[in-house]
């Protein structure tokens, strides 16, 4: 990455930059290839943050199935921890997750998860847990709220067998000619997954993270305080691919030991450390064992650092140093917090960073944790927090007595309540995965580049006032 045509004398924001196009060879941003090649197995530069309003299994699996990757919160009790990976490692590659629920589940619970949104649906069991049929999601708005979702079973759709959808391509061709939109998949009878056109298009054109066996990669995050060994070597032993040592201060000596022990296991994992948002920073944690940087101290949406503190950076000049820093030592980062729109991802990328972390543009999809919401107008949203707020807090230290919980909330920082919500045209994670993929491959081909590696080296990056920033955005009303 090159600016074009400045100096900057200053730290800039992804809203202070923009990308200038150069003479390109790339025909279509379908012969683009978004690969980090940060040692994680991910075909595409995404990674959930470890948030629990955020990243769940559900959410984990999905974006995996698409090339990206999930990293599961550190608030997370061990065994729960484990239990989610190893669900995450049971999920089919080739087929959606089902939703799946009881024959006695109302309505009301199955709109607890999933929207009434065309290329939805949910699988209804017996108390055995065998598979009655299923509902199309979009049945369920004109359903009464405390129906049982057996009764809506009497026009049960058809199924497609495994066997006879041996590519993505074959089993949009049989839905179509069927007029499906929606489709549970099984398999000797039993259901193993579930499809849509959209998501057996999808099939065709992403590549999803995998494991050596085959299954699909998940992260997860632990701390730096209590047993760091046995926690790792936990996370390990349930089949994580990726490590994330996680605390707000990264360039501190309790990070840095952490990285130690965690090194010196030999768990032959890559190993993400952070947050910092320095060259110096990144050679100490480099130097203890790190493969890959988290950078990003306060431009997260639920974020309070710098308001509270003055601590942080902006973030595109923390990330152009810092992966210049990270490039020289072997190392790969990751940009953590502030992007709002693709042109945020593509900047970032730009700038040097492997992937980028995305937190509260998830938070408000289907598969992100907790349940649907509906506000006063009747859109749809789920809760979101920080986790540094008083409800992180009190999450994570629950156990502790009444005495040493209240001295660790009285100095909570960041939101603790946020509505984000469901954009309708695109409720689910793989919707903003297609739009931001869309906008990231055509930035690449403005650039010349069919790879992250030229992409990085022939961006070229102008600076603009913020009456350049606003020029670039649609308006949303006629003038």
């Amino acid at each position: 990455m090159r600016f074009y045509e400045t100096v900057p004398s200053h730290d800039l924001t992804y809203s202070d930059v923009f990308l200038v196009p150069s003479r390109s060879a790339v025909s279509s941003r379908l012969d683009v290839s978004l690969a980090p090649g940060d040692g994680t197995g991910a075909t595409l530069p995404l990674v959930s943050a470890n948030m629990n309003s955020v990243t769940g299994p559900r959410l984990a699996a999905t974006l995996a199935r698409r090339g990206g990757l999930g990293v599961l919160p550190q608030d997370m009790p061990l065994q729960d921890l484990d239990a989610a990976i190893r669900w995450v490692k049971a999920q089919s590659v080739r087929f959606d997750t089902p939703f799946s629920f009881g024959a006695d589940d109302t309505v009301q619970m199955a709109l607890n998860q999933v929207p009434p949104s065309n290329g939805q649906g949910l699988i209804v069991r017996d108390s055995r847990g065998d598979y009655l049929g299923c509902v199309v999601a979009s049945r369920l708005a004109t359903a009464p709220p405390e129906g049982r979702l057996v009764d809506l079973l009497h026009d049960n759709l058809a199924a497609l067998d495994a066997d006879d959808v041996d590519d993505g391509r074959k089993a949009f061709d049989l839905m179509v000619a069927a007029d499906l939109d929606f489709v549970p998949v099984l398999h000797h009878g039993a259901v193993i997954g579930t499809l849509s056109r959209t998501s057996a298009l999808r099939s065709t054109l992403y590549e999803p993270a995998v494991d050596a066996r085959g299954c699909l990669t998940v992260a997860a995050a632990i701390g730096i305080s209590g047993d760091v060994a046995a926690k790792a070597k936990a996370l390990a032993g349930a089949g994580v691919d990726v490590l994330v040592i996680d605390t707000a201060h990264g360039h501190q000596e309790g990070m840095l030991r952490a990285i130690r022990i965690v090194a010196d296991l030999g768990l032959n994992l890559p190993l993400v450390a952070g947050n910092v948002v320095t060259a110096g920073a990144v050679a100490d944690l480099v130097d203890a064992g790190a493969t890959i940087l988290k950078v990003g101290v306060g431009p997260g949406a639920m974020c309070t650092t710098r308001m509270m503190t003055a601590v942080g950076r902006p973030q595109f000049s923390a990330v152009l140093e810092t992966a210049a820093a990270a490039r020289a030592a072997g190392a790969h980062v990751w940009a953590d917090g502030g992007v709002r729109y693709p042109r945020d991802v593509a900047l970032a990328l730009a700038a040097g960073a492997s992937s980028v972390m995305i937190g509260s543009w998830f938070a408000g999809t289907i598969e992100a944790p907790g349940i649907l919401k509906t506000d006063a107008a009747g859109s749809l949203y789920k809760e979101s927090w920080g986790m540094a707020s008083t409800k992180a807090v009190r999450d994570r230290f629950e156990r502790l007595d009444a005495y040493e919980l209240a001295r660790k909330t009285l100095f909570a920082e960041g939101i603790s309540s946020s509505k984000i919500y469901l954009d309708p045209l695109r409720p689910s994670v793989e919707d903003l995965l297609d739009m931001i993929t869309s906008g990231v491959r055509s930035s690449f081909s403005y650039a010349g580049a069919t790879t992250l590696p030229e992409f990085q080296e022939r961006a070229l990056v102008g600076i603009q006032s913020a009456a350049g920033y606003e020029e670039g955005k649609a308006l949303p009303v006629s003038w």
